[in-house]
């Protein structure tokens, strides 16, 4: 009981509260000494562009699953069977309450602390709000959290000036924002970004939440 009631005083707020930080910031203070560039935006600072640029790169069924892309779960373990390394099947959701709460360092303790705190996510937050607070705290360069401080960081602009090339090549950072640099891509990133920009034209703006 004692756990349950932690994790909705966790979790709960976050629908009307934004969140001053997470501990992947503040393991970068710590672990740097510094804090990382981040500052909060509400929605309308945040263009459909990016958002959607996001899903495309991320998690394509994010409007319609309830936390886990169970299509995505199967595909990623039936590649480890055939011999593939296991590769990530996160969803935004599952990303945020590990950004939020954990730790950067995978292990199967956080996989399950991450899948238990998924479920009040998405039980409690519209997905408006979890795809808001997403780009408000993902880790988009070294030291550089939010989309806001990315767009000034990256490309010296605000979030909500950025194109959607910008906010494709930002996205396509997600997988490993610390070795990709979106105002220097090179080629892979720049496919990835090709890729992105294809994936946002066959989903539309009305996939947005």
């Amino acid at each position: 009981m004692v756990v349950l009631l932690l994790t909705v005083a966790l979790t709960l707020p976050l629908r009307w509260l934004d969140p001053p930080t997470t501990m992947f910031m503040l393991l970068e203070r710590w672990q740097t000494g510094q804090w990382p560039q981040h500052q909060w935006v509400p929605a309308e600072q945040l263009p459909d562009g990016l958002r959607l640029a996001v899903i495309a790169a991320e998690d394509q069924n994010f409007p319609h699953h309830r936390g886990f892309d169970t299509a995505q779960i199967r595909a990623a373990l039936e590649g480890h069977r055939q011999g593939g390394s296991l590769r990530g099947a996160s969803t935004l959701s599952q990303q945020l309450a590990r950004n939020l709460y954990l730790w950067p360092q995978r292990s199967w303790l956080r996989k399950g602390l991450e899948a238990w705190l998924t479920v009040p996510l998405e039980l409690f937050l519209p997905k408006d709000r979890l795809l808001l607070i997403y780009l408000n705290v993902a880790e988009l360069g070294p030291g550089v959290y939010g989309a806001e401080a990315a767009a000034q960081h990256h490309f010296g602009k605000p979030a909500s000036s950025l194109s959607r090339q910008e906010s494709a090549l930002l996205a396509a950072s997600l997988p490993a924002p610390k070795r990709r640099d979106p105002a220097n891509p090179d080629q892979a990133m720049l496919e990835r970004q090709g890729w992105i920009l294809r994936q946002m034209d066959n989903l539309g703006t009305g996939w947005l939440p």
